[in-house]
């Protein structure tokens, strides 16, 4: 008897998945445990494995359709079965309605774009590889990914080539006559930016948190010399930055104030045994959060191999499941751009995130006297339904205190 293959649910928030990558023609050969496919949630993408042997029969949707979970999605003919005698239940999945495309308008073809034969016999191999970059700007542009032609290895379709067959498709196709007369000045056109599911699920998540919390934030001003100097003396050893020195600080600090730490809902407080810091990561049309488990226990150098890895993983579109689940805690950094203050939004379901500001030399009255120091903004968002603002202001100032003269 055919196996069906489902669209799983990766978390209590994933209604939906964009059927990303084929890996199997119907007709291969499929062993338990193998790669089937891959799916594009709102936070990654993941591998989904075969639930069982046997001979693909058939996908009951195209690459790039969004489908709810729970659906069917593929056949699996077990050994023995004749895998072209099985009929999908209740007929093809696709045309039941049950998907949509993740895609927008075509793009006129040119240099950069396939001929129709050749988008159609790639689409019928069901192996259309496309980077994950690539889905998103042609998303963004109303660029058909069916009629470009992939230039990366294995006819991999790169961000390049959709930007490539957007040129194309915007350039005129005749030359324009002079105009005889001064042209009329033309009105301002909008360029309209259909929204990608990471956009999507941002805005949902933002909206939904400012409206089911209580947030405050409260700001100070650190003199974070020591932590500079602290830098300076141990980049040889080492590479690190500021953010990897900032979540050691507050990962210890969180085991001083646990309540910082905590989940509220469901009438009641928890406090979670691990500390899980996330941390933010902007990518080209979003943001990402990435999160180190178990970083109470981890020296800055930990730290420092474990938020490149992810960082590294994230700009690729490599993040599993399980590096961006779990968080109890997050570190949004915007130094780098200059900015010296701002009010963090909560991740959803936790009390509290910091913001860094950059770094500014100022002088200041140290010891009595004034002097050069190196200062930096602080900004807390905190749950006021699960901590106060006192409680709050002393996590603040343990993640000062550790950030300065902490163990490492």
């Amino acid at each position: 008897m055919a196996v069906e293959v489902t669209m799983p649910k990766f978390g209590l928030t994933m209604h939906e998945g964009t059927l990303q990558r084929f890996f199997k023609h119907p007709g291969d050969t499929v062993s338990a445990g193998e790669p089937l496919y891959e799916v594009e949630t709102e936070k990654v993408l993941y591998v989904v494995e075969a639930p069982a042997g046997g001979t693909l029969a058939a996908w009951l949707f195209p690459e790039g359709a969004v489908v709810e979970c729970g659906r069917t999605v593929a056949l699996i003919a077990a050994p023995g079965e004749e895998a072209a005698t099985i009929a999908p239940p209740g007929g093809n999945g696709a045309a039941a309605g049950s998907a949509r495309p993740s895609g927008a308008i075509a793009a006129a073809p040119g240099p950069a774009a396939a001929k129709p034969g050749e988008a159609a016999s790639i689409a019928a191999g069901g192996r259309r590889a496309i980077t994950p970059i690539a889905r998103k700007r042609a998303a963004e542009l109303g660029v058909d990914l069916e009629r470009v032609a992939g230039s990366g290895p294995g006819g991999r379709v790169t961000r390049e080539d959709v930007e490539r067959a957007a040129d194309q498709a915007a350039a005129p196709t005749h030359p324009e006559p002079a105009p005889a007369a001064p042209a009329a000045i033309a009105k301002p056109t909008v360029r309209t930016l259909p929204l990608t599911t990471m956009r999507r699920t941002i805005a949902q998540r933002m909206q939904a948190s400012l409206r089911d919390s209580a947030q405050l934030t409260i700001t100070t001003e650190a003199d974070v010399s020591a932590a500079v100097e602290l830098r300076e003396r141990l980049k040889p050893q080492f590479d690190f930055t500021y953010t990897d020195l900032i979540i050691h600080a507050v990962a210890r600090a969180l085991v001083r104030h646990p309540r910082m730490n905590a989940r509220f809902g469901d009438g009641a407080i928890a406090l979670p045994d691990e500390v899980n810091v996330g941390l933010a990561v902007a990518l080209e049309d979003g943001l990402i959060v990435p999160v180190i488990a178990g970083a109470q226990r981890m020296t800055v150098r930990e730290i420092a191999a474990a938020t490149r890895a992810l960082g590294e993983r994230a700009r690729a579109g490599q993040l599993r499941l399980e590096d961006v689940s779990g968080g109890t805690f997050t570190v949004t950094n915007l130094g780098a751009y200059g900015i010296d203050a701002f009010t963090p939004i909560l991740n959803a379901g936790e009390t509290g995130i910091l913001g860094v500001g950059r770094i500014v030399e100022k002088p200041a009255v140290w010891r009595g006297e004034i002097t050069r120091r190196s200062l930096m903004t602080l900004s807390l968002t905190f749950d006021h339904r699960a901590i106060d603002g006192a409680p709050a202001a002393a996590f603040l100032q343990s993640v000062v205190e550790i950030l300065n003269y902490g163990e490492r």
